[in-house]
């Protein structure tokens, strides 16, 4: 009869043992399973915030990213026109300063001609009047007499007329 014991069933230590496992779930439920419950909601609360702002982050730096993009794009568009311009400007200047340079070429060129024009009528005249003279002159001691100035002039233009055409 001792294994009997040992194996035995007792009624009110079932139910005794029944209601202690009610009273443990029933507090565990509501000190312990509550709780931790509420817990983690607010953590799985707290991770669906940090996934959806870092989707707005995410969200917010390709915005940013594609702003920058059209700035920078901008920016390029801008300087090229500004090179473009500089260029063309110093293009232009360029043209300008070799347009003057010729012209002041031009200049000095028909101002060393219109010199050498004078230089030379007075070079002509200087000769002229040397002509002039020698002739007279020599014409003064082969006819022995004096020509009066009006009869020298005459006849040196004719001779220079002569020289002139020849």
């Amino acid at each position: 009869m001792g294994n009997l014991q040992i194996v035995s069933f007792n009624l009110w230590q079932v139910l005794i043992s029944l209601a202690n496992l009610t009273i443990l779930y029933l507090g565990l439920k509501k000190f312990l399973y509550k709780p931790v419950k509420a817990v983690l909601e607010n953590r799985k609360a707290a991770i669906a915030k940090e996934y959806a702002e870092a989707e707005e982050a995410r969200t917010s730096a390709n915005a940013a990213r594609d702003e920058y993009a059209a700035k920078l794009a901008t920016a390029h568009t801008t300087a090229d026109e500004i090179i473009h311009d500089a260029t063309v400007l110093a293009n232009r200047r360029g043209e300008k300063i070799v347009a003057d340079a010729h012209q002041k070429a031009d200049e000095i060129v028909r101002q060393g001609e219109l010199e050498a024009s004078m230089e030379k009528k007075k070079a002509m005249e200087t000769i002229r009047q040397d002509i002039t003279d020698v002739s007279a002159a020599m014409t003064e001691k082969l006819l022995g007499r004096e020509m009066s100035a009006e009869d020298h002039r005459s006849m040196i233009d004719e001779f220079l007329k002569g020289v002139g055409e020849g």
